[in-house]
């Protein structure tokens, strides 16, 4: 018996994304897990499990991989609720509201923010997510970025500066002197408590030469880069992140056969946010089309107080493969292993030896039910670093 260690047996269905026998989903059948110091030691046939302190039974349900959520906006205060019955009401989304979330972030007490924060993050966790990258953008000074980042840091090592998300309004007739002051000042203040940069690269926000500065000052500094792109209509994104390098861009919703194939012949990530369209009545991303392109796809929540206020990665599972054409094991793999990806992680997404023990029991037999069954809350236990939560 090994000190500390805990098996997860009696499992119907085990998600492994190992890749094995060409299922990159990697999935066992009548399966058990060990783990150990918050890792996964060992995988296998339930009948050739070895004994452990501690046993949880998962009476014949379905395993996963925790859901890796690569895009949340999760520092902010207030809430655009009329803003959303507007849109429901047939006004277009432009962004624009940003502005107001800025307004109220920074009038807003680190206490306050941090309790935002607390609370968003325990709800995805109730709903699958064990790890999940957090945006700072919603303070757009020098202050407000770096505490937004310093208050991110405590939940999560995956901390992304976006001073770049929109102007805001003391800079709108100075668009430059903004970039100037994200690349200078702000990025020395906010790089100390991020490990990604992003720009928000789209029209009514930041172009291509704004958006490639701002990204090569956050390399420089030891950044690793993101980017929004493509998501209000076509653009440069897509390809300035390819050219740069970037882990991921993100909503791709406007893509032309130029952007699909620079992404194929790329690292980088298509990382597409189903909960934008949803809650801004927008066309979906073509998955199918990236998908028989052969490019990475992951899937996140973009969880943010404008347009797209779901903590929920089951839920974007079910639109993906509702609304985007991704089969149901597409889905669960872009929000898992697609997701590690996307933040160039190895030990999370994956329930491998030596891969980080972030696991989630389902009340269902297969990973099918979470696009089958939409709406309903299938996560029946969650284990993160080992530990039940």
């Amino acid at each position: 018996m090994t000190r500390g260690s805990l098996l997860v047996d009696h499992i119907g269905e085990l998600v492994t994304n190992d890749g094995r026998d060409g299922d990159p989903l990697g999935v066992r059948r009548d399966a058990a897990l060990l783990v150990e110091d918050g890792r996964v030691a060992w995988v296998g046939p339930a009948r050739y499990a070895p004994a452990a302190d501690r046993r949880v039974d998962a009476g014949g349900a379905a395993v996963l991989p925790g859901f890796v959520d690569s895009h949340a906006h999760l520092v902010f205060a207030g809430d655009r609720a009329a803003e959303f019955a507007a849109r429901m009401a047939g006004e277009p989304y432009t962004g624009g509201g940003i502005r107001t979330t800025v307004g109220a972030t920074r009038a807003a007490s680190d206490d306050d923010l941090r309790t935002t924060v607390g609370r968003l993050r325990a709800e995805m966790l109730r709903q699958g997510t064990t790890t999940a990258e957090i945006k700072s953008g919603y303070g757009l000074t020098v202050a407000d970025e770096a505490r937004s980042l310093r208050i991110a840091a405590e939940f999560t090592d995956d901390t992304t500066f976006l001073g770049a998300h929109v102007v805001p309004a003391e800079y709108a007739d100075r668009p430059d002197d903004y970039v100037g002051l994200v690349c200078g000042p702000m990025l020395a203040a906010a790089a100390p408590y991020a490990r990604w940069i992003d720009v928000f690269c789209e029209r009514g926000a930041f172009d291509a030469d704004h958006a490639r500065a701002i990204l090569a000052c956050g390399q420089a500094a030891g950044l690793g880069l993101r980017l929004h792109a493509n998501q209000l209509g076509p653009g440069p994104g897509v390809r300035l992140g390819v050219e740069l390098g970037a882990a991921s861009v993100d909503h791709c919703t406007h893509l032309t056969d130029a952007d699909i194939d620079a992404l194929a012949g790329s690292e980088t990530v298509a990382t597409l946010l189903p909960g934008a369209e949803f809650s801004t009545r927008s066309p979906y991303p073509d998955a199918r089309r990236l998908l028989d392109a052969g490019v990475t796809v992951a899937l996140a929540t973009d969880c943010n107080p404008g347009s797209s206020y779901t903590s929920s990665m089951p839920f974007c599972v079910a639109l993906a493969v509702r609304e985007m054409r991704m089969t149901p094991a597409e889905a669960v793999w872009a929000a898992t292993a697609g997701g590690a990806a996307a933040l160039r992680r190895t030990d999370v997404g994956r329930l491998t030896p030596g891969s980080r023990a972030d696991l989630i029991i389902l009340d269902a037999p297969s990973h099918l039910h979470l696009a089958y069954r939409p709406g309903v809350p299938l996560i029946r236990q969650v284990l993160h670093n080992g530990v039940p939560r």
